[in-house]
Order: C-alpha cells, then structure tokens, then sequence
C-alpha cells in the first residue's frame, strides 16, 4: 500500500511538471522551448553578474577600436529590436537594455548575457579584422540572448531536479513549492557564471542561423562568415575558442553557414547603395552650368565693346 501511494504521488507529480513552467517560440527558427524560469529571474542574475564583471575588467582605452565595437553592436540591436517588434514580439523588448564594452583581455573572446549586456575582448578584433567580420560574431552572442538559451539550460537542470525528486522516495515533498526549491537549487548551483555557460551543440548551431541573419538584417555581408570562421579555425589550431562552448566541429559549421544558413540569411541583405554616379553626374552638370555662364558673360562683353 506505501509503494503503491509513492507511485500515485510520484505521477501526480509528473502531472504537475508537465504543466508547469511557459512555452515560447523562438524568434526566426519558430522553434518550440518550454522554460522553468522566468525573464525576471534570468535578468536578476544576468544584471549582478554583469555589474560584477564590469568592476573589475578594464575597459579598452583605444577610442577607434571602441567607437567601432559600440557602433556595430548598436546597429545589431537596432535590426533586432526592429524585427521583434514587426513579427509579434514587441512585448519583450523591455527585456534588453543594451550595452556596449571592449575590454583590455588579449583572449579571443566575446559575449552577451541576457538582456543585451555585450562585452568583446581586444584579442578578438585581430580575428575578426573588420565591422562585418565582428558583426556575425556579436550577432551570434546576441543570438543567443534572443533565443533565450541562457533559460533553456536552466529550465534542462531545473527538469533534471524534477526527474531525481520524482524518482525518488520522497515523493511527499513534491507540490507546489517545490518548483521555487527546485530553481533555487539551480541557480545555487550556476552561480553567477552567465558569461561562461555552456550551451548544446542544438544552441550553438541556432545562433549561428540567427546571428548571420541579424547581421544580414543590420546591413552587413554575411558571406564573410565564411572566412571569418576559417581563421578562426586557423586562431585556435582546431581547438575551441573560449566563447564557443560544446560547439560544432569548424568544418561542420561552415558546411552549415554555407549550404544552409547564407542562402537564408542573404535574403535579408541589401548592399548599400552608392551615390558615386550621381555626384559625378552633378558635378559635370554644375561645371557645364558654369561654362555656359562663363561663355554667355564673355560674349556680352564683346558685344558692348564692339558697340
């Protein structure tokens, strides 16, 4: 009768789990994610740790390096807060209050945590070397905070502390307090390491769909992906960049970004238009107004003097 009273409380609390937590969409991949921990939470976190990291880095004191790390950043935020807002996601544009910072740390590194906080270090820009270059890596790290992947890895440990409790003999301590348990339990355990999270091979390959787009959306060419990720292939000798956890093998993800991910992306680029023509074109007509003037005035002359 006590196993048979386990097991009944030990379904009701699958039952409940099933039931809790909130199902979003990703944005651009549609994909379906079911979140254990809310916006709030995250942004909690992600806002303390954030402040602590930033009191103790030191920022960047090249003014060129950063004006450029500030200016592609911003015009990533302003193509994705454009989107979300034109695509049914405008409600969660109060969750990125957007932030800028190249910092002096010679590894080859970036990242944003949740809630648009963005941070590159100087050892990146050798690898990247120009703005389009930068803007696919600080779109796939935007990526990342868009897709909510921070949450996702929580809400998985979050699943897993569920599954143990279930399992487990002490069926009777389930209900409804024990999801704020369970998240506590978690974010104990993460600490405040936003910044060094490990997301899943599924993740990383979302971002980098995402990123291209993002950066496509913001004006920059996404073909340069390509050569991007070949030398930084080339930077780490085959092995993983610090920002690149559990990630693709290199090859692998520039078959994808090539097969996959570019014919996509370049859907959403649009060169820029250059006006190179239509000055030439209003400087010969300027000269040309010029000369007839020129020649009229010169011929009056020799008439009234021939008077």
């Amino acid at each position: 009768m006590k196993n048979f009273k386990h097991y009944v409380l030990a379904v009701v609390a699958a039952v409940l789990f099933s039931a809790c937590g909130t199902t979003r969409t990703v944005p651009l991949t549609g994909r379906k994610q079911n979140l254990m921990i809310s916006d709030q939470e995250v942004l909690s976190l992600s806002s303390q740790e954030y402040t602590k990291y930033m009191q103790g880095a030191k920022k960047s004191t090249n003014a060129t390096n950063t004006a450029m790390v500030q200016r592609v950043g911003q015009k990533l935020a302003n193509a994705v807060q454009t989107y979300l807002t034109n695509n049914g996601y405008a409600n969660e544009l109060a969750n990125y209050a957007w932030e800028f910072n190249l910092v002096q740390d010679q590894n080859v590194n970036a990242f944003c945590m949740p809630g648009g906080k963005i941070v590159v270090y100087e050892g990146l820009l050798p690898v990247t070397q120009n703005e389009a270059s930068l803007a696919i890596v600080l779109g796939h790290e935007i990526a990342h905070a868009v897709a909510n992947h921070s949450a996702e890895q929580m809400s998985k440990q979050i699943k897993q502390q569920y599954g143990l409790q279930i399992g487990s003999a002490i069926a009777g301590a389930l209900g409804m307090g024990q999801n704020t348990q369970s998240i506590a339990q978690v974010v104990a355990q993460y600490g405040l390491q936003f910044r060094n999270l490990k997301y899943s091979r599924d993740h990383e390959t979302e971002a980098d769909r995402m990123g291209l787009i993002f950066a496509a959306m913001a004006g920059y060419d996404p073909n340069v992906a390509v050569s991007f990720w070949q030398r930084m292939a080339a930077s780490t000798g085959g092995g993983t960049a610090e920002f690149l956890s559990d990630h693709p093998s290199d090859a692998t993800r520039i078959n994808n970004i090539q097969s996959k991910f570019l014919p996509e992306a370049l859907k959403y680029y649009k060169p820029p238009v250059t006006t190179t023509t239509s000055t030439t074109k209003k400087a010969t007509t300027t000269k040309k107004a010029t000369t007839t003037k020129k020649s009229t005035a010169t011929r009056k002359v020799s008439t009234t003097k021939k008077r």
